[in-house]
């Protein structure tokens, strides 16, 4: 297949290994550790672990892994939110499958689904919006998360629901901003991260342009690259090549699908239908200033927070889970006490298990043999 075949093609991959280790050891850095490139995505924490780049790269490469699985980093408190919405006779609460088993306090979605909750998995915001004309009735909950990637389906969806004067559709926002978060990480001290893979999903929407900070203000090397092996290894060598240079550039690997200047037409239905709210609570990381967004005025009216009377639920993480720990690149998965016999996916413990982009949940399926100290 095109653009997926010749990105995985083996003699590729072992080529820019080759060139990996001929260029790292030029690397002028601190010899007491390796380089460490925080990979932010969770798709790109997968396909590291799923064709083993990470036992591939010279010793002085690591990967740690970022926030970027907005699964993964959704607080308890909203889940019993959504909890407190579904338990209503006469509601269809529609979420994604990712985030049916993540646990609240008081349970998940799919407990609450066991107990007749009518709790529906859905692939598209529209397949919410369908089932709203089909049960005028009855209403019909969107439960809408995710970065910048699926905010603008979000947003054509209320577009849509406005058009059709739908007076039983509602939207509960869980959708977070990437930027700030990145700021807020680079922010910590003693982050340990010298460089970034940015996600290409997220990027494609909002462009290049918005990572210049991380160049200009903090001097990190950070290069936008693609989900395949090759996009992946051609990223960690545009990196090292800034290290060995001593540059601090933005860089763009995945320009087959990602412009420049991001998606104009996406940003614009964001911007219509989303402003910032302002501080946001991510789980295992604690609130992020400007991350969080809600509804525009003329939208307000979808907002099923407000038309349930919901009030904010704050709910502490259990302290035996190094969840943030993980989400920052400070430590590997297995080094989580509960990693493994206490947390995985049969029976999680946190969100980093649940989703098919947690880095837990990769590290157990390609690594669960490995033990680190």
């Amino acid at each position: 297949m095109r653009y997926v075949d010749e990105y995985r093609d083996p003699e590729r991959v072992m080529a820019l290994i080759e060139v990996l280790n001929t260029r790292a050891p030029l690397l002028s850095y601190d010899a007491q550790r390796p380089l460490r490139i925080m990979e932010v995505c969770g798709g790109h924490t997968h396909a590291i672990f799923k064709f083993g780049l990470d036992q591939l790269l010279p010793e002085n490469i690591e990967f740690i892994h970022g926030p970027g699985c907005p699964v993964c980093v959704l607080p308890m408190g909203r889940i019993d939110s959504c909890l407190e919405i579904a338990s209503h006779p006469d509601v269809i609460f529609c979420t994604f499958g990712d985030a049916m088993r993540v646990p609240g306090k008081n349970g998940s979605l799919m407990e609450a689904k066991a107990r007749g909750a009518d709790v529906r998995i859905i692939y598209s915001p529209l397949d919410a919006l369908k089932l709203a004309e089909a049960h005028p009735d009855r209403k019909v909950v969107f439960f809408g998360l995710g970065f910048e990637t699926t905010m603008p389906t979000t947003a054509i969806t209320l577009q849509q629901a406005k058009q059709r004067h739908l007076t039983n559709f509602f939207f509960f926002c869980q959708h977070i901003t990437l930027i700030p978060t990145l700021r807020s990480l680079l922010e910590q001290p003693d982050n340990g991260i010298d460089s970034f893979l940015a996600p290409g999903h997220v990027s494609m929407v909002i462009g290049t342009a918005a990572y210049d900070f991380i160049a200009d203000e903090f001097q990190r090397p950070l290069v936008v690259a693609g989900f395949e092996p090759v996009d992946l290894l051609q990223g960690v060598l545009m990196l090292v090549e800034q290290k060995i240079a001593r540059h601090s550039l933005v860089e763009n690997q995945y320009k087959r699908v990602v412009p420049d200047a991001g998606s104009l037409p996406a940003q614009q239905a964001i911007n219509e239908v989303f402003c910032v709210q302002g501080d946001s609570e991510w789980r295992g990381l604690g609130v992020i200033a400007h991350s969080g967004v809600r509804l525009t005025d003329d939208y307000a009216h979808f907002d099923a927070e407000r038309h349930f009377n919901l009030k904010p639920q704050q709910v502490c993480d259990d302290p035996r889970a190094r969840c943030g720990d993980v989400l920052t690149g400070r430590c590997k998965p297995a080094q989580c006490p509960l990693f493994g016999e206490h947390c995985n996916p049969q029976n999680a413990f946190g969100a980093l298990m649940v989703s098919s982009e947690g880095a837990c949940a990769a590290w157990y399926q390609y690594r669960s043999t490995e033990c680190e100290a």
